[in-house]
């Protein structure tokens, strides 16, 4: 087990009691996901990437009501940003924090190819200049007191030219009064194959001295958040993929930085009744009709946690009314059992990042 002794989160003038969060997850990250991860220990959730054009243009009215909205329960939260023209940034950072976010989180990071095809998200690690720039806008453009974060990769890819624009950008970010940078352990052409290099996360915290640096890639479960931590010297976490469908992830670390034995998974009435008011958040988010197509999606992923996973899996896919989703509640989780940890099944990052042979040349 990790030995580091966890210390409280700092963003800006925000403390966070503890060091794992939910990360911004794009399609998946709305309201009802992060009050989720909130009642189940994340002391900090990302709202879904958000384009600064769609921000700027969208409207206050009931279909779009889910995009920019806020829970007075889940503060703090943030709010993340993503586009391509830098004199978009600060306005649509503005009406974020007018929204009620309380920290602005700016995306470099995304390696989707629609969205580098646009010279969005991860492209921005090609160009130090756009990328200072745009951090200067949103800094200047929202009140001081509102924190300024960033989310990248370790570079386009493992060019030496790509590493010198990665510490372009590091440096002039903090620079231009970021207050924590959150670095994904793969490069943006890596996308999501082969492990998170945990090798290199661990060289930059020690080069980034007392700034605050989290790290990302590879956190499918509370002893990963843990192991990461510890391994690396990263000031915090965040919690991407290996949160969808498993929010007690959260809760689970909690309990191990206690010193405590891991907790069991969640039974199968704990999870029914997580399932039952996730939906419930979700339907109030979007109505009994949009939500089912969103809520589909962590079905599935819930399932993972369910011993019959299989069949559960296929009967969360057939929903296509409101009362459907309570007949596989009823069905699934009616009588009460052991859970399961959802399947891990990316390479062990540790020990990439201990054995010479699979670190990279950053």
């Amino acid at each position: 087990m990790p030995t580091t002794t966890l210390k409280p989160l700092r963003i800006g003038d925000l403390e966070l009691d503890f060091p794992v969060v939910q990360a911004a997850l794009s399609g998946y990250s709305d309201t009802a996901m992060r009050l989720i991860a909130r009642r189940l220990g994340a002391s900090y959730t990302l709202c879904e990437v958000m384009l600064d054009k769609l921000i700027l243009q969208v409207r206050k009215r009931q279909r779009t009501h889910h995009l920019m909205h806020v829970d007075e329960e889940e503060h703090p939260v943030a709010g993340q940003l993503m586009g391509a023209d830098p004199l978009q940034f600060g306005p649509a950072a503005l009406r974020l924090v007018e929204q009620g976010f309380d920290v602005i989180d700016i995306n470099f990071g995304c390696p989707v190819k629609k969205v580098l095809g646009r010279c969005r998200g991860g492209f921005h690690l090609s160009q130090p200049a756009v990328a200072l720039e745009i951090i200067s806008r949103v800094r200047e453009a929202i009140p001081p007191h509102i924190p300024v974060t960033v989310k990248m990769r370790r570079g386009i890819d493992d060019s030496q030219e790509s590493r010198e624009k990665f510490f372009t950008i590091f440096d002039g970010a903090y620079g231009a009064g970021a207050a924590a940078i959150t670095v994904h352990g793969r490069t943006v052409t890596q996308r999501y194959d082969g492990p998170s290099r945990w090798e290199f996360l661990r060289e930059l915290k020690e080069y980034a001295g007392e700034r605050v640096v989290l790290g990302s890639g590879d956190l499918f479960d509370a002893r990963a958040c843990l192991e990461m931590i510890d391994y690396t010297g990263v000031d915090g976490v965040t919690v991407a993929r290996g949160a969808i469908g498993n929010p007690w992830v959260f809760s689970q670390a909690r309990a191990l930085a206690s010193g405590l034995p891991l907790p069991a998974p969640p039974t199968l009435f704990e999870q029914r009744d997580v399932i039952a008011e996730h939906y419930r958040l979700a339907e109030e988010l979007y109505g009994p009709d949009r939500c089912l197509p969103n809520m589909r999606k962590f079905g599935i992923k819930y399932s993972g946690l369910h011993p019959q996973g299989n069949e559960v899996r296929a009967d969360f896919c057939t929903v296509k009314q409101p009362g459907a989703w309570r007949d596989v509640l009823a069905k699934w989780y009616s009588v009460d059992g052991p859970g399961m940890y959802p399947k891990v099944e990316e390479p062990n990052p540790l020990s990439a990042a201990v054995n010479p042979a699979c670190v990279s040349a950053f």
